[in-house]
């Protein structure tokens, strides 16, 4: 059945839309399942990396140890994935790494335990962690080209925002999931088997991405060939450190206060399970308030002032956060707006995936966005866990998620005052 004009006119002004769904869809599935592990962090250290006789704290290490070394694998899958999307186009890749991402993260809800299989279920876990890993690795770098590259003109911003819009819907929905078990269920049902079922709800979500995705065209760029994107990948290597230190402020703010709160709360604040699960759904609802306000902002006044504002505010903010949340006197109240406020400041950094992907010529920006965003992920995001419970743990020192997220934030406002690379500014 042949196509008229006026059907191929629409199916052009929709192109940008089902690309948005399909590119979102996909991200959110990987953001749900990471917020989710990280959420159920303490029950997976029980069941999988505390054998009888060992300690909470040090089962809670191995799991975020575990949690950092998928994130050490990302920089690789962005380097394999996002060289053959560069050569083979967007789509074929954006497939292939959702189903790698939906099947491990199944497959982590029918694991057996530690109880069940002995040493062998932690390394069963890490497997599957750095599978994910790999596949995380291409998504962002695949989605985020895809997405700008289908943007309308000045809209690159606001559509790149999508992509951390459903980083914030992924957590949202991973939380919302973990509170609604624990309401629900009992905590020994929760512990036995109940942590098991967000897992596996990857698999309807995943199918809904490979049915967008397979449906797909692929970018402009691949469709019409021009000059930014024939001939060999070469990814500018000097673009990769400024990158890099551009967005690691909101690598570690966003989880430092987005997915490790749960665990710093119950660990070093004595917070009950569901309490500390809602202060995260919290900071996340005011993180995905800000969102889309500052992607759009950022194509009226530029990425790198919408980002400046976002980690300078974390740096100013982050220690008196954490005193407000310690302080037994502050009203309930207070603490939820201020969590609320911590997210929308992270929010403020939304901008990162546009400026990315704007430093990177078509040719070889799944390459590189994707290798700066999973190294600034891997060393700032992934251990964000491991470093502040090892560190509380041995110091004492409940500032210590305050002076991490400060510290990084403070580094982001350097290079985003430095020389702007971008076309956008």
């Amino acid at each position: 059945m042949r196509l008229t004009f006026e059907d191929r006119a629409v199916r052009e002004r929709n192109r940008p839309l089902r690309a948005l769904a399909a590119g979102s869809v996909g991200n959110f599935i990987e953001w749900y399942e990471f917020g989710v592990y990280g959420y159920v962090a303490t029950v997976v250290a029980d069941r999988f990396f505390t054998p009888a006789g060992g300690s909470a704290a040090e089962g809670l290490v191995r799991t975020y140890a575990s949690f950092g070394l998928a994130f050490f694998f990302r920089p690789l899958g962005a380097a394999l994935f996002g060289r053959l999307a560069d050569r083979l186009g967007r789509r074929p890749v954006l497939i292939l790494v959702v189903a790698l991402m939906t099947g491990a993260t199944a497959l982590i809800g029918v694991l057996p335990t530690y109880a069940q299989a002995g040493a062998l279920a932690p390394w069963l876990l890490t497997f599957l962690r750095v599978v994910q890993g790999l596949s995380a690795g291409g998504e962002f770098g695949g989605a985020v080209a895809m997405l700008t590259e289908f943007a309308p003109p000045g809209r690159r911003g606001l559509y790149g925002a999508w992509q951390s819009f459903t980083v914030a819907l992924g957590l949202l929905g991973g939380a919302g999931v973990a509170v609604g078990l624990s309401v629900f269920l009992t905590a020994d049902q929760f512990g036995s088997w109940g942590w098991r079922l967000p897992f596996l709800l990857a698999l309807p979500l995943g199918a809904l991405a490979l049915w967008l995705r397979i449906g797909l065209d692929e970018t402009p760029q691949f469709r019409e060939p021009t000059a930014d994107t024939v001939g060999a990948v070469r990814v500018p290597v000097r673009a990769i450190a400024p990158a890099v230190a551009r967005v690691m402020g909101w690598s570690a703010a966003g989880y430092t206060f987005l997915v490790v709160l749960p665990s710093y709360l119950q660990a070093a604040l004595h917070t009950g399970f569901r309490t500390a699960l809602l202060a995260t759904v919290v900071a996340n609802l005011g993180f995905a308030a800000a969102i889309l306000p500052a992607g759009l902002l950022s194509d009226r006044v530029g990425r790198r002032p919408v980002m400046l504002a976002g980690a300078g505010l974390v740096v100013l903010l982050a220690l008196p956060l954490l005193h407000l949340l310690r302080d037994p006197g502050t009203p309930a109240a207070v603490k939820g707006a201020a969590l609320c406020g911590a997210g929308a400041v992270v929010g403020l950094m939304a901008g990162g995936p546009a400026l990315l992907a704007e430093m990177f010529p078509a040719r070889a920006r799944c390459t590189g966005l994707g290798l700066a965003y999973a190294l600034s992920n891997a060393v700032f995001s992934g251990c964000a866990g491991l470093i502040i419970t090892e560190a509380v743990r041995r110091t004492g020192n409940l500032d210590v998620p305050g002076y991490y997220a400060a510290a990084t934030c403070a580094v982001s406002v350097l290079a985003l005052l430095g020389p702007p690379r971008t076309k956008a500014g």
